[in-house]
């Protein structure tokens, strides 16, 4: 028996939805990748699987739901910690890898479960469903494509994409998360402010 419920619209449905929505929808995705890679019970649910099948957005109030957690791991930092393995404190960095298959991650599950600090979902967020690396139903440039002139022309958000995606600098991914989070919510803000007038 399976049972199925009907939470929203897959996340596809918006990829040409208006630029503000597309916005708040990847600032929900960013701050979704914090919240599974930092809580206060100290697991980390790492996303194995990211496409923009695997999400919904709420009928009612337009929030980002998980729909397949099918393919999760979930690391216990608190063991992690107490067990000590080596580097489990150095800060692990997904590695970059060319595809050309549709929504396809590399990692390495044993170190997403010996290091206390990894970039995992920040990575799969920005490569498969953010960035121009992302790539589904033959579409490519992520859910952030084609931003508005101003957005473009100042270079922040696509730097920022690029850093999450292809970091060119050490540890670089988790800074351009942060800064990336935070670029997302003062857009999205911006919106809600100018809507709201």
């Amino acid at each position: 028996m399976v049972a199925v419920n009907y939470v929203g619209e897959e996340l596809w449905s918006f990829y040409n939805a208006p630029w503000e929505k597309r916005v708040d929808l990847a600032r929900q995705l960013m701050d979704i990748a914090e919240q599974l890679t930092n809580n206060d019970f100290d697991f980390a649910l790492y996303l194995l699987d990211v496409s923009f099948d695997n999400f919904a957005v709420g009928p009612r109030d337009g929030k980002v739901i998980i729909v397949d957690a099918e393919n999760v791991l979930v690391a216990d930092k608190r063991q992690i910690k107490q067990d000590k393995p080596e580097n489990y404190d150095v800060w692990y960095e997904s590695r970059f890898e060319e595809c050309d298959r549709e929504a396809c991650l590399s990692f390495s599950k044993e170190a997403l479960c010996s290091r206390v600090t990894v970039d995992h979902n920040y990575y799969a967020v920005c490569q498969n469903l953010l960035s121009q690396y992302a790539t589904w139903r033959g579409t490519t440039g992520g859910l952030l494509h084609n931003p508005p002139a101003h957005i473009a022309k100042d270079g922040q958000l696509e730097a920022l994409l690029d850093e999450c995606t292809k970091p060119k600098k050490h540890y670089g991914r988790f800074q351009a998360a942060k800064e990336l989070r935070e670029y997302l919510t003062r857009l999205s803000a911006a919106s809600s402010s100018a809507m709201a007038r």
